[in-house]
């Protein structure tokens, strides 16, 4: 009598069961402790400052209430705002007009800067003579250098834009330098060892060294780049439509009209604001995912 093989459905029922059997099984992984909101940095850089900003302005209302400061002296900022919504149609074209030679004079400063420093690391001797006239540039007052560019210069434009991108300029040329030389001895002993040509360590070694620096001298040049351009249309003048903010704050000083002064202002600070916190997010975008200023949460 022939003992009966089990079926094939069986069999494989047993083959697939036998492996599952014996495994064992799987801890579930603990969940990650959940961060509370108000700790988490990111919310923390932007609620703090709004927080204390707040506060001086409830300071400030508070005051100019209590006190019963009249309006052609200190403004209250439940007035100022009013002014502003008031005014925008003025305030927002020359606010265009502010912002359009700032961003010329920061691009024209960042490209004129990089050519200068990459020209700088060339040779020590170069920097050594000619890095003083950098540094003049910087000390000399743009004030008493507009009337000069102004006059040279007809088109009134382009002669604000060359006084603000030179008040601009400095920190991009001093920060790249020194990016530029900031390399570890042992990285250039390695691509001099390797022969590489001084455009690929240039390409490949000092730029990638010198980004942090450069986006360093970013943050600082593009606030600059805003305070020459308001100097130079204090300095220039200039009415009509193309008035830029600098021309409402005289206009606004020689009427008496207080409130809309101080309207130009909050918009001239938060162009400036807003300014540094796109550099900021340029640097986080670059540098975020290997440098360590950016990848520490400390």
């Amino acid at each position: 009598m022939s003992t009966p093989f089990p079926s094939a459905s069986v069999a494989t029922a047993t083959e697939r069961s036998a492996p599952q059997s014996a495994r064992a099984p799987a801890r579930a992984r603990p969940a990650a402790p959940r961060v509370p909101l108000m700790a988490q940095p990111r919310v923390q850089r932007v609620v703090y400052p709004v927080l204390v900003g707040l506060v001086l302005i409830a300071l400030w209302q508070g005051v100019v209430t209590a006190m019963e400061l009249p309006a052609y002296l200190v403004p209250s900022p439940l007035l100022m705002l009013k002014t502003l919504f008031t005014d925008w149609a003025a305030l927002g074209a020359s606010l265009w007009v502010t912002v359009k030679i700032t961003v010329l004079a920061f691009v024209v400063a960042t490209v004129a800067g990089v050519l200068i420093s990459f020209v700088f690391v060339q040779s020590k001797r170069i920097e050594t003579a000619l890095f003083p006239y950098a540094v003049l540039l910087q000390v000399t007052p743009i004030v008493a250098v507009a009337p000069l560019i102004i006059i040279w210069v007809k088109d009134p434009t382009a002669s604000m834009v060359i006084c603000a991108a030179l008040v601009a300029l400095f920190p991009i040329i001093s920060n790249t330098t020194l990016g530029l030389r900031s390399v570890e001895p042992d990285l250039q002993s390695y691509f001099m060892l390797n022969r590489a040509t001084r455009l690929q360590t240039l390409l490949r070694l000092r730029i990638p060294s010198a980004l942090p620096y450069f986006f360093g001298g970013l943050r600082i040049s593009s606030g600059l780049a805003l305070i020459g351009a308001v100097v130079a249309e204090f300095v220039a003048g200039t009415g009509g439509q193309g008035a830029a903010l600098a021309y409402q704050i005289l206009q606004a000083g020689f009427q008496l009209n207080i409130p809309r002064m101080f309207a130009a202002l909050l918009l001239i600070s938060l162009t400036g604001v807003a300014l540094f916190v796109l550099m900021a997010w340029l640097t986080r975008v670059a540098l975020g995912s290997w440098h360590a200023s950016e990848t520490s949460h400390d």
